[in-house]
């Protein structure tokens, strides 16, 4: 049987980043002259937290194999990201706003991808996940273009953003990974495929 340890640990762990996410965006809305400052380091930090979660769960191979399917290449990306919001971002507000805005638009078509998936696969929530994608991935884009070009007004859309995102992986979390204790490996299950057949 297949260990669970890896899948229970991307679950809780990308819920867990989620709900930070949310509330930091939460607080960018209400003050983004207070809050503003700490941007580059949250932001990077959740980004790197979330990368190495999504690796996690990329290997893990959860029951539905829906919530990371494509989270290898995305994984690595947001470690990146972070990396660069954290040590590169300060006095960039321009610049760290276009780097999350293309980690959210990205995952925001991933999500998109995995609603549909989900349908597919018969998981009633699916446009849930949908349709969080598709708000989502179009703040995600106000922010890579700055329409409102700067000040407290972009840290508030930032906030929205960041919030979005957070609601968006959660609710893919909770929908679509499924852990079930007595979950036979990938041979297991190809060898009891085939002398069905």
């Amino acid at each position: 049987m297949r260990n669970v340890v890896p899948m229970k640990t991307a679950k809780i762990g990308c819920i867990g980043v989620s709900i930070i996410l949310f509330l930091f965006g939460l607080l960018l809305i209400i003050d983004p002259s207070e809050y503003g400052r700490a941007i580059g380091e949250v932001a990077g930090a959740s980004m790197i937290l979330f990368g190495v979660f999504k690796l996690v769960g990329y290997f893990s191979k959860d029951l539905f194999r829906l919530a990371f399917q494509y989270d290898f290449a995305f994984g690595i990306l947001l470690i990146t990201l972070g990396i660069i919001s954290i040590f590169k971002a300060e006095n960039m507000m321009t610049f760290l706003s276009m780097v999350i805005g293309i980690a959210v638009l990205a995952d925001a078509l991933f999500k998109i991808q995995i609603a549909m998936d989900s349908k597919e696969f018969g998981i009633g929530r699916w446009w849930m996940i949908f349709l969080m994608a598709v708000v989502t991935g179009l703040v995600g884009l106000l922010l890579i273009f700055d329409p409102v070009g700067g000040g407290e007004i972009l840290v508030r859309l930032l906030g929205i953003c960041i919030m979005s995102e957070g609601i968006m992986s959660f609710i893919t979390m909770a929908t679509t990974v499924k852990i079930v204790k007595h979950q036979f490996s990938d041979r297991i299950d190809d060898e009891m495929e085939y002398r069905e057949l």
